[in-house]
């Protein structure tokens, strides 16, 4: 997939998500006031964070797609992993200051209103349509093997899991518990960290030449060895550039063999990664001599 198609597609699906997050975010906010509801607003804080990350997204891929320049010959891959960490901080912002209000709230149980049915049919939809939210951006993240628009799924998946603390609050605060509601908002939190976390840790792995995984190397090592003509592997490396991956690579041919001949099968051999691996932005294929006959 082209740069161009990858930006239009990323865009498209962020675009999609920041006009179902503002709709859904205002709908919640009116059930949360309306029906007294904490829980409620607070998933609707949740889910206007939610507004602010598809844009961030948006930049970042903007900025990922950009040609390579003198001051960054290898390309601006990295821009996405960047916008995923911003995205993460922004998600934790948003959980601790949910959290901080919930614990304020359990210290006031005692004059809680009673939450009402439009909070509970909220949080239903919620859970619903962020669930086909979170599904329909992880298929593009995978299918594009974008780190920010996994990293916006996942925001949706921790939408609507929130959604379902919500609910349970709301429930148990209609039926004579209070403490239920500030208790979910509290539960709303944790979610929140833990994708915010998760969306981190994924994207600092990005930043730091992290290896591809081991049934990556593997199928690139079958690739390699497929050519009859390489008699071995010396050395494989990779490491990850934002979404994209480089590979260093060492194989062992004929020591008989002229130049132009090992020239040619390091050229086959590097146009077949290529084929079979999009992902792939760099290869170097190292020629060592082999003396055995």
């Amino acid at each position: 997939m082209s740069n161009l198609d990858f930006e239009k597609t990323a865009t498209r699906v962020s675009v999609l998500s920041i006009a179902g997050n503002a709709a859904l975010s205002l709908f919640k906010l009116l059930a949360g006031v309306l029906a007294h509801s904490g829980a409620m607003i607070s998933d609707a804080v949740h889910s206007a964070s939610d507004v602010l990350s598809s844009f961030i997204v948006i930049i970042g891929v903007k900025l990922s797609v950009r040609a390579p320049d003198k001051e960054h010959p290898y390309g601006h891959e990295r821009f996405e992993c960047v916008a995923a960490i911003v995205l993460a901080v922004v998600l934790a912002v948003t959980g601790l200051l949910i959290g901080y209000r919930a614990l304020g709230s359990i210290e006031e149980r005692g004059s809680q209103p009673v939450p009402g049915l439009l909070a509970l049919i909220a949080a239903a939809v919620s859970i619903v349509v962020k669930e086909a939210m979170y599904w329909y951006t992880r298929f593009y993240a995978k299918r594009l093997n974008s780190s920010s628009l996994m990293a916006s799924a996942w925001d949706h998946r921790s939408d609507a899991l929130s959604s379902v603390g919500a609910l349970v609050g709301i429930a148990g605060a209609r039926m004579g518990h209070p403490v239920m509601e500030p208790i979910a908002s509290l539960v709303i939190c944790l979610f929140i960290l833990k994708a915010a976390y998760d969306i981190f840790r994924d994207a600092m792995g990005k930043m730091v030449d992290r290896a591809a995984d081991a049934e990556t190397e593997k199928r690139l090592a079958d690739c390699v060895l497929s050519d009859a003509e390489v008699r071995g592997i010396d050395s494989l490396q990779t490491r990850t550039f934002g979404s994209r991956l480089y590979v260093d690579l060492e194989i062992r041919l004929d020591g008989a063999l002229s130049l132009y001949e090992a020239h040619a099968i390091a050229e086959r051999v590097h146009d077949r990664i290529e084929r079979d691996f999009p992902d792939v932005k760099h290869i170097m294929v190292h020629v060592n001599p082999d003396e055995q006959r």
